[in-house]
């Protein structure tokens, strides 16, 4: 019989990083991009947006690597579900670090108007603009419809696997239903960022990360969940069937 306990500290692990560098991103630019003078604020505090950069890239790459960990526990439940849950966060972190590149331009835009002087303000300010509305619509719209995605279908699998207890999974899916309609909320108002509405919809699944995260770390799997696994990757409509 196969625990998986290494995998469940793992995404507990994952959890834990993804989230906080989701959260702690936005913290070495600060106030940054939001003023009128935002390529020269960058122009000026390269070394912050190198490091809003990097934390950027552990948040792409934890989010995807929560998936990708979780696979082979969830493949003996549907191999289907599984693998579009790994693949949604996997476009979601690919979606993260475009926007992580477009304010590695912005960067450079701003450290060039900076050099140039006034002459290149205004054209240095349609390409900054242009970067900022492609970072704003891919974090705040585009890269959490694969999110959304991706989570539904590996918490879907927890709770029909009963691998955790289904309050827990239960949870979760609520969390991922609240923040797809956050998403939505945000593309049809173009309010991105820690807007009251987006964050009170964005709660719940944070919340329930962080004790999926301390429940897998301390508990891990359910034992019995595990050993009676299906053997193969059959559906569990199949399963349930049989």
């Amino acid at each position: 019989m196969t625990s998986y306990r290494g995998n469940a500290i793992a995404v507990g692990i994952l959890l834990i990083a993804c989230s906080a560098a989701s959260i702690l991103s936005v913290a070495p630019l600060g106030s940054m991009l939001d003023g009128p003078d935002y390529l020269a604020q960058l122009a000026a505090n390269s070394d912050r947006v190198v490091l809003a950069a990097l934390i950027e890239f552990v948040w792409a790459a934890t989010g995807a690597g929560i998936a990708i960990v979780l696979y082979p526990v969830l493949t003996k439940y549907n191999r289907s579900l599984a693998v579009a849950s790994v693949a949604g966060r996997t476009v979601e972190g690919m979606f993260v670090l475009i926007a992580t590149t477009s304010l590695l331009v912005l960067l450079t835009v701003g450290q060039q108007s900076v050099a140039a002087g006034p002459a290149a303000a205004s054209s240095s300010q349609v390409v900054g603009g242009a970067l900022l509305a492609v970072r704003d619509w891919v974090v705040g719209f585009l890269a959490l419809l694969p999110f959304t995605l991706g989570v539904s279908m590996y918490y879907y699998l927890l709770y029909r696997s009963r691998l955790v207890p289904r309050w827990l999974s239960g949870w979760g899916l609520i969390g991922a239903g609240l923040c797809l309609l956050s998403t939505v909320y945000a593309g049809f108002t173009q309010e991105f960022g820690f807007t009251s509405v987006n964050t009170v919809l964005n709660i719940p699944i944070g919340l329930q990360e962080m004790v999926l995260a301390v429940w897998l770390i301390a508990k891990g799997f359910n034992p019995q969940a595990t050993a009676s696994a299906p053997a193969s990757a059959t559906t569990l409509a199949g399963a349930q069937a049989l």
